[in-house]
């Protein structure tokens, strides 16, 4: 069911996880055991992340170097098929404009329709590594608006060859993220919107925030939103502090606030264990308020907290 339906045929906020793929050489039973830990809570859908090629350089006796690229986390489309498959549950695979040409893009959405996928979410994807902006693919897209078009594209019938006889159209449901406190290229809020505002006209039929540590920032982004013409879903994305650094290490990587108040507490801790507890709280206040102002969905990402989202889902789903 497309992630529209879900959430126009509930009445109530619902709960839904992301999850990132095994490191290579690693299998997939750690993946089923961190789903077997919230799957209790009936996620609607399951996000999995995309993570590009990466170059890595090995150094011989001889001094010379070596340079290998590869995936890190390979197995995104398998690993959909596979949750799907074990959980009956719906699945969104992250489809990024870094690390995709447009036929690889094609050939991706090609994989994902005839595996019954109904929602994908489309991102510009990170930087490289020791880059200070995103830099495309040869014959890729720089910006997530263009895969959006790309993904409408093929909705509507409209591959990249266009003398092909049998053209049957897709029909994905197409997700964007947005950034409460702005993307971190963007120089303002207002800048940053309407730059939003372009995917959504576009064809993207809902959103998906990065997260946030004040639930002002999320009202006050929805606002925003819904005042420049933004009608679709706005889903929350949230994550709960549960390491001491996290604290310094999540602002500098995501570029978000995260509250004195909660920073002072943090830092008071004499160690992680209290420090998930004092995330963990925060946690379950934040999603409590959300959810009394009627979010459409609680959407976690479970990388390094799953212990402190069983916890708040126990509290609150």
């Amino acid at each position: 069911m497309k992630v529209t339906e879900i959430i126009k045929n509930s009445k109530k906020t619902l709960f839904s996880i992301e999850i990132v793929p095994p490191l290579r050489g690693n299998n997939i039973q750690g993946i089923y055991k961190k789903i077997d830990y919230l799957i209790e809570f009936k996620p609607v859908f399951i996000n999995i992340t995309y993570h590009k090629n990466e170059a890595v350089y090995k150094k011989h006796n001889d001094g010379t170097v070596e340079t290998r690229i590869l995936s890190k986390r390979p197995g995104t489309v398998a690993l959909t098929a596979s949750i799907m498959n074990k959980y009956n549950v719906e699945v969104i695979p992250h489809l990024t404009c870094g690390g995709f040409t447009k036929d690889q893009v094609e050939n991706a959405l090609i994989d994902f329709n005839f595996l019954g996928i109904e929602n994908l979410l489309v991102l510009q994807g990170d930087a490289g590594h020791n880059q200070t902006e995103f830099i495309p693919e040869p014959e890729g897209h720089k910006y997530a608006v263009d895969l959006v078009k790309q993904v409408v594209n093929m909705n509507n019938g409209k591959y990249l060859l266009e003398d092909m006889k049998q053209n049957n159209p897709s029909d994905f449901c197409i997700g964007v993220a947005g950034y409460p406190e702005k993307h971190y290229a963007a120089t303002s809020l207002d800048e940053d919107i309407k730059h939003l505002k372009t995917k959504v006209d576009a064809g993207a039929d809902y959103i998906i925030t990065q997260m946030f540590f004040d639930n002002k920032y999320y009202y006050d982004f929805v606002k925003k939103c819904r005042e420049s013409g933004i009608t679709v879903p706005i889903i929350p994305g949230l994550k709960p502090i549960a390491l001491k650094n996290q604290v310094e290490v999540l602002p500098r990587i995501f570029h978000t606030h995260i509250p004195d108040e909660l920073v002072k507490e943090i830092n008071n801790c004499k160690n992680d264990e209290q420090a998930l507890e004092i995330g963990t709280q925060w946690g379950i206040e934040q999603a409590k308020d959300l959810m009394a102002n009627n979010a459409p969905v609680l959407h976690f990402y479970t990388l390094g907290a799953g212990n402190s989202i069983r916890k708040i889902a126990e509290k609150i789903f």
